[in-house]
């Protein structure tokens, strides 16, 4: 089973709720893995500390030109939707960052003047930590395309029970791609305008792609009744509530809130993981 922590903005506590998430099970005795697919930002092993096993580069493929044998015809200029190719004086020039490795300039040449080589984007790493398994990506910096390194992380401890995936915030490509194929999403938010504004546009990108979520609220004290009624008039399930808390806070300063979390939380935290798996097992027989 795969569960995404998903969220319309950052800083609500998607990590925090997948670390707690992840522990729960191991403490449980369970199958568990823990996936950082915000590869832009990770910082799940900033709190995990796993050792780390294994570190694979990921490439993908992109278009290298023989000038020489080019024609100046345009064919690759015309399938690119992405304008990553273009003809300048009838020879082509390549903006290798807004490349989607679709491969379409390789197969409409008709000189066979374009051949595809690997570029490197990043890489993953791999390890465990107190029964939880443990893999996470790391975009390069400067590089654009993080969704191919994200599908590479998807991949990893397949064989794993249940994983947890640390989607990254909002509802951009990155985020539609770690939380598609989930079978349940936690979406974490908070009683703020722009915490439900955006909670908003995470359910929308969620209900989009057919998934059952249920909604999380962190530092649910902070923001009063009025939030509690907006999110009942929009069918949201709230399926745990973490009030605000200068334990908590003090714990996530020296990277090390989770144990507090799950000792004082521990019944919320339980009842994420049995509502995931309800719902995910409810939406299989539909």
């Amino acid at each position: 089973m795969n569960i995404a922590i998903a969220s319309g903005k950052g800083g609500t506590g998607k990590t925090t709720v997948a670390m707690a998430l992840a522990t729960c099970y191991a403490r449980n005795s369970l199958s568990v893995a823990l996936l950082d697919c915000d590869v832009e930002e990770p910082n799940v092993n900033l709190f995990l500390k796993a050792g780390i096993d294994t570190t694979e580069p990921v490439s993908v493929l992109i278009p290298e030109v023989d000038e020489p044998s080019c024609n100046g015809c345009g064919e690759c200029e015309r399938i690119c939707a992405f304008n990553a190719i273009v003809l300048v004086r009838a020879k082509p020039l390549l903006f290798a960052e807004m490349c989607h490795s679709c491969g379409g300039c390789y197969h409409v040449c008709p000189e066979r003047a374009i051949k595809e080589i690997g570029k490197e984007i990043g890489f993953i790493e791999s390890g465990t930590r107190d029964g939880i398994a443990y893999a996470g990506g790391r975009l390069n910096i400067g590089e654009a395309m993080s969704p191919p390194l994200i599908r590479e992380v998807k991949r990893r401890h397949s064989d794993s029970g249940t994983r947890i995936i640390d989607s990254p915030p909002g509802t951009s490509c990155p985020a539609v791609e770690a939380v598609k194929d989930s079978d349940f999403v936690v979406l974490v938010t908070e009683p703020t305008p722009f915490g439900l504004n955006d909670l908003n546009l995470a359910a929308g990108a969620v209900r989009a792609l057919g998934i059952p979520f249920g909604v999380v609220v962190n530092r649910a004290d902070i923001g009063g009744d009025s939030f509690t009624a907006e999110y009942a008039k929009r069918g949201y399930d709230i399926i745990a509530s973490i009030p605000h808390s200068r334990e908590i806070a003090e714990g996530y300063s020296r990277g090390d809130c989770v144990s507090y979390i799950v000792e004082r939380f521990r019944a919320e935290i339980e009842n994420i993981a049995s509502y995931a798996e309800h719902q995910a097992r409810r939406n299989a027989r539909v």
